[in-house]
C-alpha cells in the first residue's frame, strides 16, 4: 500500500448524537490507525477543520443549518487536500448523487465498517500516489492542457434543473455539431445494442439516459480539444487512441453491467474506460520527444510500459490523466481507474472494482487489436486475489469479440 504509516486523522460529523455515539464504538479498534474527531454540526466541522490538518471527513447529508453538501463544499475549497465522503441514508442516495459535486464517495447508512475502512484505504492510496511532488511539477510544467469542457458544465447545469427534461439535453447536444457526430457514432455501435438507428440526439439522449450520456459528452469534449495535426509524433495516430478507448470503455460498461452493478458504477466504469488513456494525450502534446523516444523501446508487456513511462516521464500517462481529472473533481472510482489502470495491485484495498472492470477491459482490448497474450498484458495476482476465475474471463473474452468497429 502506498503512502505514509503515520495515524490518519479523520472527522466524522453528525447531528445525531446516538449515531455519534455507534461510531465511536464500532471504531475503537481503529485507535491505532486513526485519530479521530467527532462533530454534531456543519459549523462545528469547519471550526475543527481550522484547528486540526485532516487526512478525511466522513459526513451525513442532512443536517439542520449547514447540510453535508455545504459542508463539503466549504472543505473542498478550504481544504482540498482532504478526502471528502458522504454517509447517507438509502432514501437520500439520489439527491446526493445529484448535489453534492464535491464528494469523493458516497456509502449508504448503515455502513458496515470494513466497507467505510476500505474506502478510506483507498482514498487514502490514491491521493498519496497523485500527491506526489515529482507529479505534480511534471503537470504544473506542461503548456498544453485539456480544460473541462463547456459543453458538459451546460449539461450538468441542465441535469440538475428540476424543470428539465430528456429533450432539454438533447437539444443541447444538438447545439454541438461534432459532439451531435461523436454521439451518434458511438450510440449506433454494437454495444449499446439498442436495436435501432439514432439518427438525432434527442433520441439519443431518450434511449440511453442522461448518466450514459454524461460519459459521452464529458470524454468526447476532451479529445475534441486536441487536433491530429498538430500531433507532432508521426507514429502516433488521435483516431487510433480514440478507438482503442472507446472500445475499452464500451467492454468496461458491458463487464460492469454482466456483473451485476448497479449505478453509478456501470456508468463510471464507461467514463473511466474512455478517458483510461487521456494521460497520453497530455504527455505526447507537451513532450513529444520524449515520447517517441518511449514508442520506440517498443515494450510489450504492461510491466515493461510502466517502467518505461516512469524512466521517462518520471511518472505514468495513467497518473497524469487521473491528475487533471481529480483536480476537476470527477468521482474517485473513475479518477482511481485512470490512475491504476496498469497498476492495479496499488489499489488500497483488493475489491472488484471499476478499476477492477477498466484493467481487465483495457487488456482485453489491447489482446485482439495486437493478437497478443492476454496474461502478458493482466495483473494475474492482483486478478488472482480479486478472485476472478477462468470462467469470467471466458465470458468477457465473448463480450469484446462482439464489439465492432463502429465506435470510432
Amino acid at each position: 500500500m502506498i503512502g505514509s504509516t503515520e495515524k490518519k486523522k479523520i472527522l466524522f460529523v453528525d447531528d445525531e448524537p446516538n449515531v455519534l455515539s455507534g461510531l465511536r464504538r464500532s471504531l475503537r479498534s481503529q485507535r491505532k490507525e486513526w485519530d479521530m474527531e467527532f462533530a454534531g454540526s456543519g459549523q462545528e466541522a469547519l471550526a475543527k477543520a481550522e484547528e486540526i490538518r485532516l487526512d478525511a471527513i466522513v459526513t451525513d447529508m442532512r443536517m439542520p443549518g449547514m447540510d453535508g453538501a455545504e459542508l463539503l463544499d466549504c472543505i473542498a475549497k478550504g481544504h482540498p487536500q482532504v478526502v471528502r465522503i458522504v454517509l447517507s441514508g438509502q432514501s437520500d442516495q439520489e439527491s446526493v448523487m445529484k448535489t453534492v459535486g464535491p464528494a469523493h464517495q458516497y456509502l449508504n447508512k448503515p455502513c458496515e465498517i470494513d466497507i467505510l475502512k476500505g474506502t478510506l484505504a483507498r482514498a487514502f492510496s490514491l491521493r498519496d500516489l497523485l500527491g506526489e511532488s515529482h507529479l505534480k511539477s511534471l503537470v504544473s510544467g506542461m503548456r498544453t492542457l485539456p480544460s473541462l469542457p463547456a459543453l458538459y458544465s451546460e449539461l450538468m447545469v441542465v441535469i440538475q434543473d428540476p424543470n428539465a427534461s430528456v429533450a432539454d439535453v438533447g437539444r443541447l447536444i444538438a447545439k454541438d455539431p461534432a459532439m451531435t457526430l461523436k454521439v451518434l457514432q458511438l450510440v449506433n455501435s454494437a454495444f449499446f445494442g439498442l436495436g435501432r438507428h439514432v439518427s438525432n440526439p434527442v433520441d439519443a439522449a431518450s434511449l440511453l439516459g442522461l448518466e450514459i450520456l454524461k460519459p459521452l459528452v464529458l470524454s468526447i469534449g476532451i479529445f475534441k480539444q486536441f487536433e491530429a495535426d498538430k500531433l507532432n509524433v508521426k507514429e502516433f495516430s488521435l483516431d487510433a487512441l480514440w478507438l482503442h478507448s472507446s472500445r475499452v470503455g464500451s467492454l468496461a460498461k458491458l463487464i460492469a453491467s454482466e456483473e451485476g452493478m448497479q449505478s453509478p458504477a456501470v456508468e463510471d466504469s464507461l467514463l473511466a474506460g474512455m478517458l483510461h488513456d487521456i494521460g497520453k494525450l497530455i504527455l505526447i502534446v507537451n513532450q513529444p520527444t520524449e515520447y517517441l523516444q518511449f514508442i520506440e523501446a517498443g515494450q510489450a508487456a504492461t510491466e515493461e510500459r510502466v517502467a518505461a513511462e516512469e524512466a521517462v516521464f518520471g511518472s505514468t500517462h495513467g497518473a497524469v490523466g487521473a491528475y487533471l481529472l481529480g483536480l476537476w473533481g470527477l468521482p474517485q472510482s473513475v479518477v482511481e481507474a485512470v490512475a491504476l489502470h496498469n497498476q492495479p495491485a496499488l489499489q488500497g484495498e483488493r475489491v472488484f472494482s471499476v478499476l477492477s472492470v477498466v484493467h481487465i477491459a483495457n487488456a482485453l482490448v489491447h489482446a485482439e487489436a495486437e493478437d497478443t497474450v492476454l496474461d502478458s498484458l493482466l495483473d494475474l495476482d492482483y486478478i488472482n486475489s480479486i478472485k476472478v476465475t477462468e470462467e469470467r474471463i471466458e465470458i468477457w473474452k465473448r463480450l469484446a469479440s462482439g464489439l465492432d468497429d463502429n465506435s470510432n
